[in-house]
């Protein structure tokens, strides 16, 4: 059962993109992380996001990643493909060139740094909107961009046919009611920690950044959610609160911890390309020590990727 309109899936996991151990893409790696992502809760992959390493991948390595996702999961899993940059035209370029891979959808976010008004912001989806026939998701992540998409600008580019959904990291609940309240936007939680209360006002799902390592248990609070569980999914929901604050609230960007995990437990990740800096020793192992610490930790279970990790 799908919990209102959603268009990719429920559960969606920004997956990271693996790389070998000298720093290529490793494509082996990527499809293997992604037939266990399917085969664990996620009904839909979003790739090459920022949890990605879009900045530091080249638009050929995004293709590739996209093409050798889709052969490993079928045609059945909707891939949405991050495409956004700064720059309309190379956004566009990166658009068509997702589309010809193999995407079901793009995943557009704000274009960052030059910080364009909001007529700019609606020009810029709308241009990319009209390049291609995906249909796009728009990423709402003014703490990164230092742009915000408004709420009145997102229901403006509802009316658009190509504009269906929305991932949201913008931390302004009541704007993503008020847009939830007057369009058919599908609206996708962007924050771990918002999964449950974006989703019981009316959400389609997640796009998760901490479901590399717990797919099971973020499709788990769904899943109660929608079996009519409240009491369960909130349950569901504060396990995992232990392990989204040290993801993705510590000093580290989430791809950086997400990979630290993702190599303890023996699944492909590899390294992070710079700028970035991989986890030390000690913040791995207290990553490590919230996965798997207390009676249950943050887990619903003892998934099969902390059954197979290293002693």
């Amino acid at each position: 059962m799908r919990h209102r309109n959603a268009p990719f899936g429920r559960t969606l996991c920004a997956m990271v993109t693996p790389f070998t151990s000298a720093g290529t893409l490793d494509l082996d790696g990527a499809a293997r992380l992604a037939a266990r992502l399917v085969a664990e809760g996620c009904d839909g992959l979003v790739l090459n996001g920022t949890t990605g390493e879009s900045p530091t991948t080249t638009d050929a390595e995004k293709r590739e990643l996209i093409a050798a996702v889709r052969s490993a999961v079928g045609d059945a899993v909707p891939l949405v493909a991050g495409v956004g940059t700064a720059d309309t035209r190379h956004t566009v370029e990166l658009t068509l060139a997702a589309e010809k891979a193999g995407a079901d959808a793009a995943l557009v976010v704000t274009p960052y740094y030059s910080r364009p008004q909001q007529a700019a912001v609606e020009a810029h989806f709308l241009q990319v909107a009209d390049a291609s026939g995906l249909p796009l998701m728009l990423y709402d992540i003014p703490g990164r961009t230092g742009t915000r998409i408004a709420p009145t600008t997102l229901i403006r580019l509802a009316a658009h046919p190509r504009v269906i959904a929305v991932k949201d990291c913008s931390y302004d609940f009541l704007g993503t009611q008020k847009v939830l309240a007057a369009t058919d936007l599908a609206y996708y939680a962007g924050c771990d920690e918002h999964i449950l209360p974006l989703y019981a006002v009316g959400a389609a799902g997640c796009v998760s950044t901490v479901a590399n390592v717990v797919p099971r248990e973020v499709a788990g609070i769904l899943a109660a959610f929608d079996a009519g569980d409240t009491t369960l999914a909130a349950e569901l929901q504060s396990r995992i609160t232990p392990l989204i604050e040290a993801l993705m609230a510590s000093d580290l960007p989430g791809t950086v911890t997400t990979k630290a995990l993702l190599n303890t437990l023996n699944l492909p990740s590899g390294p992070v390309r710079a700028p970035l800096l991989p986890a030390d020793e000690k913040v791995t192992a207290e990553l490590v020590a919230v996965l798997r610490g207390g009676p249950t930790g943050c887990l619903t279970g003892r998934p099969s990727s902390v059954r197979s990790a290293r002693p």
